[in-house]
């Protein structure tokens, strides 16, 4: 099953595990105009791997071929991330599916759940708590 931890236990899960990735599964204008993950300060990079494709939002059918391409291996702790952590618990869900044993959900995302506003990035997720990200 899909274990949730929170976007700051998943930075320090990343600083620490030497085999840990972080893969964004947002949309490529999401990327482009919101802003991704920055781990440079890791030595690692950002894995880009859309679960819906943009425009028509249709589940990514290449998703477990990209996870391929990217060189992660089955047993490599994988820390998925999405805007407030829906996408990637499903993409996490499918992962398991597929063999890979250590798919992690960050549930508060790279911009966090709404405030009464209709707001992110105002209560939680990766931008709030200040994690490294770049535009």
């Amino acid at each position: 099953s899909v274990e949730n931890i929170t976007s700051v236990e998943c930075f320090n899960k990343l600083s620490n595990i030497s085999n840990s990735y972080l893969i964004d599964v947002r949309t490529q204008p999401e990327w482009e105009f919101i802003g991704v993950p920055d781990l440079t300060s890791l030595n690692k990079k950002t894995i880009f791997i859309s679960w819906h494709i943009y425009p028509d939002m249709k589940i990514n059918s290449l998703f477990e071929n990209q996870i391929i391409e990217s060189k992660i291996k089955k047993h490599d702790k994988l820390f998925l991330i999405c805007r407030s952590g829906q996408r990637s618990f499903y993409a996490a869900k499918f992962l398991i599916l597929c063999g890979y044993n250590n798919c992690y959900n960050v549930s508060d995302g790279f911009e966090g759940d709404k405030n009464f506003l209709n707001q992110r990035s105002t209560i939680n997720g990766w931008k709030y708590n200040n994690l490294s990200w770049k535009q």
